[in-house]
């Protein structure tokens, strides 16, 4: 029934590039995917967005032909149904930091035989009318990606990619930082090293490697992929707004001193 241009990047470990959504406007979301993102994840752990509010924001994504995906508030079978049922053609689920909670995620996010979601009419598949078509492609077509954001997670790297259905892992650095006691610290070598580490490790196991670079640049950027990172998020509307706002009043406050 639908076709998931960055499920077929995964899975070939080709480069695709993204961004988060924080604030759960859909006005926001458009301007966003306008940008040109191939896919944009709204960020219900973190951000200032509600389970009510998802339907409108994938609506708002994927009326620019971006990919609308969701990280999740918590590793939970319900939690995990509920955003695919919305419309999200990919989940990225936080607190994986063992093979068993990878398996359970994929089981979340899986039809049976192959997991435990449950059958509805629901806004993915349009409410009922393409009911048949979205239950045989759900299972191929929608991304399945775990957050690696813990030393326990970076130690168990090779057991968490090697369950079947697990189709990348995502890095959080911040958190990864905040795991080995140095909050923040993203430059370290401590972090640098960790995420060197399961960046191999995604290389051994033939899968996609992917990292959110929160303050983006064009070195970040370059370094990332020439460290074999594939899936790239790149900072955030939160972030840009912030950003944008406080060069132009960095600007004019030059203006105001003289």
């Amino acid at each position: 029934m639908f076709d998931n241009p960055v499920k077929k990047a995964l899975m070939t470990r080709r480069l695709t590039v993204g961004s988060w959504i924080q604030i759960g406007h859909p006005g926001n979301a458009e301007i966003m995917a306008k940008a040109g993102f191939s896919w944009l994840a709204v960020d219900s752990e973190h951000g200032e967005v509600e389970t009510g509010d998802l339907g409108n924001l994938f609506r708002a994504i994927t009326n620019f032909g971006t990919i609308p995906m969701v990280r999740v508030r918590e590793n939970d079978t319900l939690e995990i149904r509920r955003a695919l049922d919305l419309g999200a053609l990919g989940v990225i689920v936080p607190l994986v930091n063992t093979a068993e909670d990878a398996r359970k995620a994929v089981a979340s996010a899986k039809y049976p035989p192959q997991g435990v979601r449950g059958f509805a009419f629901h806004r993915g598949n349009n409410w009922g009318v393409n009911f048949n078509d979205y239950v045989k492609a759900a299972n191929k077509n929608i991304a399945v990606i775990v957050m690696i954001e813990s030393k326990e997670a970076v130690a168990n790297i090779d057991d968490i990619l090697s369950v079947d259905g697990v189709d990348s892992v995502f890095i959080g650095p911040y958190d990864i930082s905040g795991s080995y006691g140095i909050p923040g610290q993203t430059d370290s070598d401590i972090v640098k090293n960790a995420c060197r580490q399961v960046a191999e490790a995604c290389t051994r196991a033939g899968k996609s490697a992917g990292i959110h670079i929160v303050l983006p640049t064009i070195e970040t950027v370059k370094k990332a992929v020439d460290d074999g990172f594939t899936l790239l998020g790149l900072g955030m509307d939160t972030v840009f707004l912030a950003d944008g706002a406080a060069k132009w009043t960095s600007f004019i406050k030059g203006f105001e001193a003289k």
